[in-house]
């Protein structure tokens, strides 16, 4: 964020797409304040911001004519939080682009800020459509994308707009900065001793990032359903539990490459197996290589817990991307709040932590963690990605 502001009109790209209750209230704000370091430097500088973001899939999720549904998906259930947040005027425009955009834009003073209407109204937008960009960027002077959560994305408003931009009139914002550079230390210059905590239900979700990981870490920690698969590959039985068959030999080579380079991959000892997938199911603590049949393993136990526990107490360096059980149901949440807990510990001891990937952003939320480890990001699939080692659309369009 170098360049200075003062007199010019910022066209930035935020990650508005928040979660609305029935009454279109924001029911978690985070993505918004996350972005307000960028708002407030170009108005403190004297320059005004026009913000474009989506929320939700409207193009998706239409009426039953064909329609989008702007009850339901309009950024203008956002105006008065934002301008609350930002104590300056938040004016509102019905569009994305066209005539009144334009008008608007032009005629916003300094010091203020325009929000304009959901970019994903647009049917180019998810296209990366040329046209509707160089519309986007007829409304500002400079752009600046602050929306990393959608990095991944090459969409119009996050990736083909910069191209209309020359290289000094484009940059990222504060949040998108600190996200790659967050990220950086974990994957590129980190401190040993390293641990990777990666959880969720499947391994091949996480394939990419797994592989990559065996280069780079001392220590991988494997939760979630996906430890199922790893460890009926290695003879276990696994009862009931998540299992991906066709991927058993797909997590042998990854125990294999491990090997190679002399990572330790640590499983759950021991799992909380229920009867069912309900909430309110019987549970009981079970050595997860003989789960009985009808049983499936919901949790790490409490042995893993410890295990873990004592591998990220010995680390310097923590990534944290997904949960270790089904974190939604309170009987088997306490594997991930335990990995939570020894993380925070781990980052007052001097260990640098980052936490990205839904469930495990939601525990250190939930906890009040988010203060006690080093980086909470707010992209899931984009940090996801990033971490794979994979080049961000979004990220390239401002470096190239």
């Amino acid at each position: 964020m170098d360049i200075n502001f003062k007199g010019q009109k910022a066209l930035v790209r935020v990650d508005f797409n928040v979660p609305l209750n029935k009454d279109f209230e924001i029911t978690d704000d985070t993505r918004i304040r996350a972005a307000l370091p960028t708002i407030k430097k170009i108005l403190d500088q004297g320059g005004a911001a026009i913000l474009m973001s989506h929320l939700g899939r409207p193009q998706k999720k239409k009426k039953e004519d064909g329609s989008i549904d702007v009850d339901t998906f309009t950024l203008k259930h956002l105006v008065d939080h934002l301008q609350a947040l930002l104590n300056v005027p938040v004016h509102f425009c019905p569009e994305t682009v066209g005539a009144t955009a334009e008008k608007k834009a032009a005629e916003l003073p300094m010091g203020e800020v325009l929000l304009l209407e959901n970019t994903r109204f647009e049917a180019g937008e998810e296209k990366g459509s040329e046209e509707l960009a160089e519309a986007m960027s007829k409304l500002g002077d400079i752009y600046v994308n602050d929306a990393f959560g959608t990095a991944h994305r090459a969409h119009a408003s996050t990736t083909t707009v910069a191209q209309f931009f020359p290289a000094e009139k484009k940059t990222f914002g504060f949040l998108m900065e600190a996200e790659i550079i967050n990220a950086d230390k974990v994957i590129n210059n980190p401190e040993h001793p390293v641990t990777a905590i990666v959880g969720g239900a499947k391994v091949s979700d996480k394939i990419l990032l797994l592989e990559r990981l065996i280069e780079s870490v001392d220590t991988l920690i494997v939760g979630g359903g996906m430890a199922y698969t790893f460890i009926k590959a290695q003879g276990g039985t696994i009862g009931n539990s998540l299992v991906e068959e066709d991927k058993l030999d797909l997590a042998l080579k990854l125990v294999d490459k491990a090997k190679e380079k002399n990572v330790e991959i640590l499983l759950p000892e021991d799992s909380v197996i229920a009867d069912r997938f309900d909430k309110d199911a019987d549970h009981k603590v079970a050595d997860s290589n003989s789960i009985p049949d009808g049983w499936m393993g919901l949790d790490v136990g409490p042995k893993a817990r410890e295990v873990f526990a004592d591998a990220i107490d010995r680390s310097k360096t923590l990534l944290w991307n997904g949960p270790m059980g089904v974190f939604e149901f309170e009987n088997f949440a306490q594997g991930t709040k335990a990995i939570a807990e020894a993380v925070a510990q781990a980052t007052k001891k001097g260990a640098f932590s980052l936490v990205g990937g839904g469930d495990s952003v939601a525990a250190v939320n939930q906890m009040g963690l988010s203060d006690e480890v080093s980086y909470v990001s707010t992209g899931g699939g984009a940090m996801l990605e990033f971490l794979e080692g994979k080049e961000l659309p979004g990220i390239k369009a401002i470096r190239s």
